[in-house]
């Protein structure tokens, strides 16, 4: 018999156990009152007859209680009761405790592999995780119901960043207004930041911009390159005016001028890159980084622009040094590329770019790529035009802007009268529900499903509302270089931030994650089907969406269904399944479960019908979602990425290509390090698995870890199947 603890950790049953806590509270009582070695061992027998394969310890405890009444034990029953809710209280007060001790000595498991974007064993990163488990702590015990708290531990739905809520003035990610700040000057630490005049001091404050933001929010954060273009101009017009002065003529002056710009653009590029990842911020780690590029977004600078973005994708796909001197793929910035009619044609002006991008692709995994056609036609503004924009961070879309009607509530020095303002914009935080749980507890009644779904959901809209109104008590000081000097406003000191959460400035999350599974089990087909398994599939994901227009409808606040990035969550929420509901084939018998609505991993499926299919769902996860496909390596086969690159371009909003480029450092491989049947990497050329000196890379859910991951993630890798062999694409 297996034992649930309320954690949801599964442990061996010990009668043991059971006498020692009786046998603590017989020690509280006295003659008659105490329980006998035979009493006792009756409800040892009582328990161990029920036959149960798996039993909650608070069931064994009301039994216990139930048992001890029946002998007449009232005193000592009322001394258990109160010996088990001491222990309740005993054990709450030291979780902060242990688990500081297990982080600081390398020993817990959760925080070792919590994000694989962080080290666990560094200074930097065990400080944040010393701050979240503060928080979580506080979250859990004074800020979150208990409803809420033990739908989060049962794995009914996600909490998400509890380790950041304690405080009320985080958010998660945000398009920074990089041109506002670099136009019109900034404060940073209380230091004026007044306009740059060349393209590599603009690159330098944009860094440390980008610094200070990032620890001041917990999620992702975008720049858009076409902010930077500007100052490309003003370098060209000094050297060109320094030619000038020394009387050469126009044509050696252009020539000598656009030499000097170009190497500007090289030295600013790589000041960027290694500024980015060189600096930790305060969540103990280099920043979440996304970088857009998107011609459509300036006209006047567009050339100035299409030399930032091809320094880019050059320094990227060379990569970074790691400490062997060796260049591998690195996490961050991420790239977002944004396909238009400038770039997507061979006889467009700007295809040397997308050739350059599958080249990057090809080698580093990135670009990742966002269709403006597609996006216009699913994003449209209050006034009915498409809009093209970057995400916040891995995935998270903002929605169409809904503001501009209502004039310049953040107080932006760059506001257009009329035009779509997303800069500046960000998002409040996520709820996910746990699918594949709303489908295994209806049974696979449909009346209870729809049931129980509505219950679930509005669960995640309490515990959404409770986000929101904890952001809501923030004023501009708790961050100035957010809400004061430009990143997201320029609002008045002391003044509320409250006006930004509602009104469609900002957006909050409703995720989700399991579709797969959750259609699987109610219908015994896959959401992939073509028939009975997608339109459920789609039945479920227009009533995600329908309730969040029903609550932004009434709180005017922006709801939006998001397709949630799981990382350690997927194995969490996989555990809690088989806990609860045991193992099922095909549905909890994996350590993992599937990201929003993705084709699961093990699916076998071509890229472009993959791409095709998830497009539909993409459409219906608004607030958030990316989808990819797993390639081998491309490097020598840049026909194939391009074909799908001209595919995302006509079919679907964003997606990504996933390759491989990993490196041991002990016999210098460059290709694909593997998992083994146990879960372990290794190096297949010397066999190396040592995780300090392999150098792995892999897109886990829309970014690129390189810290390893959690033995569900691990195993989603290992079982994930190639959506493209290494012929040229027909």
């Amino acid at each position: 018999m297996k034992i649930v603890k309320r954690d949801g950790h599964i442990v061996d049953y010990d009668p043991e156990k059971i006498r020692i806590a009786i046998g603590k509270a017989n020690n509280e009582v006295r003659g008659k009152e105490k329980a006998t070695k035979e009493e006792i061992k009756e409800i040892i027998h009582y328990i161990e007859d029920l036959n149960k394969k798996r039993i909650l310890v608070e069931d064994i405890q009301d039994i216990i209680e139930e048992k001890l009444m029946e002998f007449d034990k009232y005193q000592l029953a009322k001394k258990y009761i109160t010996y088990r809710y001491t222990r309740e209280l005993v054990r709450k007060a030291n979780t902060t405790d242990q688990s500081i001790k297990e982080l600081i000595e390398g020993e817990n498991e959760y925080w070792n592999n919590e994000n694989s974007n962080k080290n666990a064993e560094v200074v930097t990163t065990q400080r944040d995780y010393l701050a979240g488990i503060t928080s979580t702590d506080i979250t859990r015990r004074f800020l979150l119901p208990e409803e809420i708290v033990k739908a989060h531990d049962e794995g009914i739905i996600h909490f998400h960043d509890a380790d950041y809520f304690a405080q009320n003035a985080l958010h998660n990610c945000e398009l920074i207004n990089l041109d506002d700040m670099l136009q019109n000057g900034t404060v940073i630490n209380g230091v004026m930041i007044e306009k740059p005049h060349r393209f590599i001091t603009a690159a330098t404050i944009a860094t440390q911009i980008i610094l200070a933001v990032t620890s001041s929010s917990y999620g992702g954060a975008t720049v858009s390159l076409s902010h930077l273009a500007p100052f490309v101009r003003l370098s060209y017009e000094k050297y060109y005016k320094k030619y000038k002065d020394r009387k050469l003529s126009k044509e050696e002056c252009e020539k000598f001028a656009m030499q000097d710009t170009k190497k500007e653009v090289e030295d600013g590029v790589q000041t960027f890159n290694y500024q980015v990842n060189s600096m930790t911020n305060t969540n103990g780690q280099a920043p979440f980084l996304s970088v857009n590029m998107y011609l459509g977004e300036t006209e006047e600078y567009k050339d100035e622009l299409a030399l930032i973005i091809e320094e880019f994708l050059k320094q990227r796909i060379l990569g970074f040094k790691n400490e062997k001197g060796v260049y591998i793929t690195p996490a961050f910035p991420k790239l977002l590329y944004i396909l238009e009619e400038d770039n997507i044609h061979e006889d467009s002006k700007y295809w040397y770019l997308t050739k350059l991008a599958a080249e990057c692709t090809a080698k580093r995994m990135v670009p990742d790529y966002i269709s403006e056609k597609v996006m216009k036609e699913l994003k449209k503004n209050e006034f009915g035009d498409g809009e093209c924009y970057p995400c916040m961070g891995c995935r998270s879309f903002l929605t169409p802007d809904r503001t501009m009607s209502r004039g310049n509530i953040a107080k932006a020095k760059n506001y257009v009268e009329g035009k779509g303002k997303y800069y500046g914009r960000f998002n409040q935080g996520v709820v996910t529900i746990n699918l594949p749980d709303v489908a295994l507890s209806s049974e696979g009644d449909m009346d209870k499903f729809w049931k129980i779904f509505d219950e679930r959901l509005e669960l995640c809209h309490k515990a959404l509302q409770i986000r929101h109104k904890r952001l809501s008590n923030a004023t501009s000081d708790v961050a100035p270089i957010l809400w004061q000097h430009g990143a997201l406003a320029r609002l008045e000191k002391g003044e509320s931030i409250h006006e930004l959460l509602h009104h469609g400035y900002s957006t909050i999350s409703l995720g989700y994650a399991g579709l797969y599974e959750c259609v699987k089990y109610m219908t015994g087909h896959s959401h992939t089907d073509n028939g009975e398994g997608k339109e459920f599939g789609l039945k479920v994901m227009k009533h995600l969406n329908d309730a969040t227009k029903k609550w932004k409808k009434e709180e005017d606040i922006d709801y939006s269904v998001y397709g949630t990035p799981i990382e350690s969550t997927t194995y969490k929420f996989a555990k809690c399944l088989k806990a609860r509901f045991g193992t099922i084939k095909g549905i909890t018998d994996r350590n993992y479960i599937t990201n929003s609505y993705h084709v699961p991993v093990f699916e076998e499926i071509d890229a472009f019908s993959k791409l095709k299919f998830e497009s539909e769902f993409q459409r219906l996860s608004p607030g958030g979602a990316i989808s990819y496909v797993e390639t081998p390596n491309l490097q020598n086969n840049l026909e194939s990425i391009i074909e799908i690159i001209k595919f995302i371009y006509d079919n679907i909003m964003y997606a990504e290509l996933n390759t491989k480029s990993d490196y041991c450092q002990k016999c210098g491989y460059t290709g694909e390090i593997l998992i083994d049947d146990n879960l372990e990497w290794y190096c297949p050329n010397c066999g190396n698995r040592d995780h300090n000196t392999l150098n792995v890379a892999r897109r886990t859910c829309g970014y690129i870890g390189t810290n390893f991951w959690n033995k569900g993630r691990t195993e989603e890798i290992k079982e994930r199947v190639l959506h493209i062999d290494n012929k040229v694409a027909e």
